[in-house]
C-alpha cells in the first residue's frame, strides 16, 4: 500500500461564510479494506484515491455522524418517499463512465448553481474518472436509477464488511419532488439491513445547514465526539436530538 500524507493550505470554507477550511489528506493506492475501515471511523472521507479529513482551528461543525443499521426504523415521511419511489428501478453495480452520466452530473451542477450558488465548472472525462472512478477498488459501487430507461440518479458508494459509506449523490432536478436524495440514503440503509453490515456513514452533519442539515432526517445517530488519530480510540455517542 502506498500512502502519502499532505495538507493543502487553508481555504474559504464550503459550507460556513467567513470561515477557513483545512484539511488533512491521504493519497493512497490500494488501500486495504481494513485501513479504510480505521480512517471511516475517524471521520475520514474518500474521493477517488484522496482520504481527507477537517482540521479546521477553532471550528468543529462539521460533525462526523453514523446510524446503527439494525435500529433504523423509516418514519412516516420516508414511507411516503418510498411510496411515490416505487415505480424507479434501481441497479448497483461497479462504477463505470458513460456519456449518459456525465451529461446528467453536468445538468445537475447546473441547477445547483443557480439553485444552491455553486460554484459551476463544466465536467471532463478525466475529472468525472479520477474522483468517482479511480480508488474504488473492491468496495467502490454505484446505486443508477432509472425511469423507465432513463437515469435520473446516480448515488457512489463504498460498501466494507461491518460498513457503508455515501460518497456523493447527484439527480435529475426534472424529478426533485421525488426526493431523490432521501430516496437514495433510504435504499442504502436497506441495502445495508439486508446485507446484515453494522454501520451507515453518510458523510458530514451540520445541525440546520442548507445542504448538510438534512440527514437530521435520520435520527437517532451517532456523533464522533473526539477527533482520534490513527489507532487512536473512538468516542462515539448516540444523538437523537436536542
Amino acid at each position: 500500500m502506498k500512502l502519502i500524507e499532505f495538507f493543502p493550505p487553508d481555504a474559504p470554507c464550503s459550507y460556513l461564510e467567513g470561515y477557513r477550511s483545512s484539511f488533512r489528506y491521504f493519497y493512497i493506492e490500494e488501500c486495504s479494506e481494513y485501513f479504510y475501515q480505521g480512517l471511516l471511523e475517524r471521520g475520514y472521507r474518500r474521493f477517488g484515491l484522496h482520504f481527507f479529513v477537517p482540521i479546521c482551528k477553532g471550528c468543529n461543525a462539521c460533525k462526523t455522524i453514523r446510524q446503527d443499521v439494525a435500529k433504523f426504523s423509516p418514519t412516516k415521511s420516508h414511507k411516503r418517499v418510498l411510496q411515490k419511489n416505487m415505480h424507479i428501478r434501481v441497479e448497483i453495480k461497479k462504477p463505470t463512465l458513460t456519456q449518459e452520466k456525465l451529461l446528467l452530473y453536468d445538468k445537475y451542477h447546473k441547477n445547483m448553481q443557480i439553485k444552491k450558488g455553486w460554484n459551476y465548472q463544466g465536467v471532463s472525462t478525466d475529472y468525472y474518472n479520477e474522483t468517482f472512478i479511480l480508488g474504488s477498488l473492491n468496495f467502490g459501487y454505484e446505486f443508477d436509477y432509472y425511469l423507465e430507461d432513463r437515469l435520473i440518479g446516480v448515488g457512489f458508494t463504498d460498501i466494507l464488511k461491518d460498513s457503508i459509506s455515501a460518497i456523493y449523490f447527484f439527480y435529475d432536478h426534472d424529478f426533485q419532488k421525488q426526493s431523490l436524495g432521501v430516496f437514495n440514503i433510504l435504499m442504502q440503509l436497506y441495502f445495508a439491513k439486508q446485507k446484515q453490515i453494522k454501520y451507515f456513514y453518510p458523510g458530514y452533519w451540520i445541525p440546520n445547514h442548507r445542504s448538510l442539515g438534512y440527514k437530521s432526517q435520520f435520527m437517532p445517530f451517532e456523533i464522533l465526539y473526539n477527533t482520534p488519530d490513527l489507532f487512536e480510540a473512538l468516542d462515539y455517542r448516540i444523538f437523537q436530538g436536542v
